[in-house]
């Protein structure tokens, strides 16, 4: 039970340094972290500016039960005509060709006329500027041309004169002017308005109907507004408020018009049908009364029996019957086929009718000849008086029925644009990519974390067996003298510098700066080291190129001659040295010109202007460097400079790049190796120092250049933690 409250503290350690180490990640990247979210935040700006905006109109339909009061006027011809259709069917009716290609061919929507803007940004910019550019065109027609895309370029726009050519060629087809039709080559083309600058460029094309109208529909939304309600809603977007609103109206109108057209479409089937058949009813009624008239007058007046009546009045009333069934049936026919069981009904009807009238024509058969006939005329006169007057009273009843036809469509609100647009939505896009900005941050952000296997602490370099000697800070007055250094000399490490060692050595120009402390803290350091070394030769190497090493070797040379030792400095970086800038003097007569016999060493060795230091640059660039420090002028080279200073510092390449370190080392008694802070692995290390003791050298210590200051980072190696200035 006593360990819980060591073990809790232990946890609620380790959390601590993971929340403070993410913290450090963070903070080490803060201006990583501002310049993409800044990046995201602009290009969130820019696509919510630029974008054309959309703009919405929309409107309101009413869609009633086709029961109306007509049916009280009519009686059942009223409802012989209703027929309830869902909001869904409506819907169907409103986005199908039969409506909306009436719009497409009154707006000429086929016609495909737009500025040409430069990619991209190009119609954005133009609109905030104000630099209108726009297009009409009411008659475009191709003829037999093949092309659906030509291009038109304004050239005067005071006489609204253009040029029509071929994009695909580039041939100029013909000129004309603005509002005046041009028939030319196939073409007939009405350009309405014409607006921008002599140069500007348009693009005018034609479209099929079908698309058009698939283009409209994409862009034409209807719904219903709750449940079985009837209302629905129509909405419109697009970029122009004016053709927009105008597009919505036509097309409700034209829904309008086509549900009053159809409501009534019936009732004029019906009242062709009866006008085409009243003529031959009445001419067949003037003929039966005439026949019965003329009988009537060859044998004067014959009165029926009231058997013969009573047969007659029930003949008469079938025949109407029937009639009325043959109406029926022709208007039924318009809307049922014959399986349907409500003209199943009607045909069962006239069945038994017909049976009945076929029983009361036997009846007629027993009667005397005379009143056989009159029974027959008299019937075909009052059937035909009534099938007449029956359709007579059917046509009035359908005139009025068409006549009060008005649909069972309302406008409720003409179509009408929103003022603001609804795309694109500038503040949601704003805050969208902003917060993607900050995500791709940090993704980046981890990511570089994982990916990095950089040192960023002496810690990993002690981990695999090497001591570190010192840890020095990334100086900022250096960089600042680098830059001016470059200025003035170029990039060419090859060509002498014109600089003084003010202007180009750290510890001439700043010897308080903390770079130059941590190499005074290498200088104590390497005392202790030394004591034990074979000679007072120093070899100062790294694993890889740009790592600071030349910076550390001239510096760290100053700082031991100040301290009255005879230091002597030797550029053995015999492809790429260029020791010589920081001193003002030129590569040549160096250690390559001895070693190849060319110079003796008293003409090689060079002053500076700081006492008790002296340089040898590396000479002329030999073809065969590894092969001319493995020459015996090297040995002897070293015999005779170890006599004469009391430290000799070796500035060398890369040993991972060239086998010249490995050789170098042999003769040196302290090897140094230099490594870059976040750029050089321990894993880069590792190998290095295992190359040296493949060749029998054995690194003494490790040097940690260019440490940045990190929130991470917080060990004593570091120069961070205080600041102890002289008063002044």
């Amino acid at each position: 039970m006593s360990n819980l409250p060591l073990l809790d503290s232990a946890k609620s350690s380790n959390e601590e340094f993971d929340v403070s180490k993410l913290f450090s990640i963070l903070m080490n990247n803060i201006w990583l972290i501002v310049f993409v979210i800044t990046l995201f935040g602009g290009l969130g700006v820019a696509n919510a500016i630029l974008p054309t905006p959309i703009y919405k109109a929309d409107a309101l339909l009413q869609v009633e039960s086709k029961n109306s009061g007509m049916s009280a006027l009519v009686g059942e011809m009223g409802d012989m005509f209703s027929n309830e259709s869902t909001s869904t069917t409506e819907i169907e009716i409103i986005k199908s060709r039969m409506i909306l290609g009436k719009t497409v061919d009154k707006y000429n929507l086929t016609i495909v006329a737009t500025p040409i803007y430069f990619p991209y940004f190009g119609k954005g910019l133009s609109r905030l500027t104000d630099d209108k550019k726009d297009i009409s065109v009411s008659l475009f027609k191709l003829g037999n041309n093949k092309n659906t895309a030509y291009k038109i370029t304004l050239i005067d726009n005071l006489t609204g004169e253009y040029q029509f050519e071929d994009i695909e060629s580039g041939e100029l087809i013909f000129k004309g002017k603005v509002g005046e039709i041009v028939n030319a080559k196939g073409f007939s083309i009405l350009v309405s308005s014409l607006q921008g600058v002599e140069g500007d460029e348009y693009t005018v094309g034609h479209r099929s109907r079908f698309d058009t109208i698939q283009w409209l529909k994409g862009s034409l939304s209807v719904s219903e507004r709750g449940a079985q309600s009837g209302i629905l809603s129509l909405s419109f977007i697009g970029e122009d408020k004016e053709l927009i609103q105008k597009i919505l109206n036509d097309v409700s109108q034209n829904y309008f018009l086509q549900n009053v057209q159809r409501n009534s479409a019936e009732a004029q089937k019906s009242l062709d049908f009866l006008h085409g058949h009243l003529p031959n009813i009445k001419s067949e009624l003037m003929s039966s009364e005439d026949i019965l008239n003329k009988f009537m007058q060859e044998n004067e007046s014959i009165d029926l029996s009231m058997e013969a009546q009573s047969t007659l009045n029930l003949i008469v009333d079938l025949e109407g019957k029937l009639n009325e069934l043959v109406l029926q049936e022709s208007e039924i026919s318009n809307r049922f086929t014959k399986d349907h069981p409500t003209y199943q009904a009607l045909l069962d009807k006239r069945k038994v009718l017909e049976s009945e009238q076929k029983k009361i024509n036997n009846q007629v058969k027993k009667l005397p000849r005379a009143q056989r006939d009159v029974l027959r005329m008299k019937r075909d006169v009052e059937v035909n008086q009534q099938i007449y007057i029956q359709l007579l009273n059917k046509s009035q009843e359908l005139n009025i029925l068409k006549a009060g036809t008005v649909g069972n469509v309302r406008i409720l609100d003409d179509a009408k644009v929103y003022s603001s647009p609804i795309k694109p939505r500038k503040t949601l896009i704003v805050f969208l990519t902003t917060m993607v900005g900050v995500a791709v941050a940090l993704m980046i952000v981890f990511l570089k974390e994982i990916m990095h296997k950089g040192i960023e602490s002496p810690d990993e370099i002690e981990e695999i067996g090497l001591s570190v000697y010192a840890s020095i800070p990334m100086s900022n007055f250096q960089t600042g003298m680098d830059i001016k250094s470059k200025r003035k000399n170029g990039k060419n490490h090859k060509r002498c510098s014109n600089l003084s060692l003010s202007e180009t050595l750290l510890a001439v120009a700043n010897p308080a700066d903390l770079s130059i402390e941590a190499l005074r803290g290498l200088r104590t350091s390497m005392h202790f080291a030394m004591m034990e070394a074979k000679n007072n030769i120093v070899m100062i190497s790294g694993p890889a190129p740009g790592i600071g090493k030349s910076f550390v070797s001239v510096n760290f040379a100053a700082v031991m001659a100040k301290t009255g030792q005879k230091v002597l400095i030797v550029d053995a970086d015999l492809r790429k040295g260029y020791l010589h800038q920081k001193f003002g003097l030129h590569w040549t007569n160096g250690l390559s010109d001895f070693l190849s016999g060319k110079e003796d060493l008293s003409s090689i060795i060079k002053k500076t202007e700081i006492d008790s230091l002296d340089v040898i640059t590396r000479g002329q660039v030999p073809p065969n460097p590894s092969e001319l420090l493995m020459n015996d002028r090297f040995s002897n080279f070293i015999d005779q400079v170890s006599n004469q200073y009391d430290l000799i510092l070796i500035d060398t390449p890369p040993v991972l790049a060239v086998t010249d370190p490995s050789i170098v080392g042999a003769f040196a008694g302290t090897t140094l190796m230099v490594g870059r802070f976040g750029v050089n692995t321990s894993k880069e290390v590792e190998v290095a120092r295992h190359r040296f003791l493949m060749a029998g050298v054995e690194v003494k210590g490790f040097i940690l250049n260019a440490v940045e200051k990190k929130a991470s980072i917080s060990s004593g190696y570091g120069y961070y933690n205080y600041n102890y200035e002289s008063d002044t």
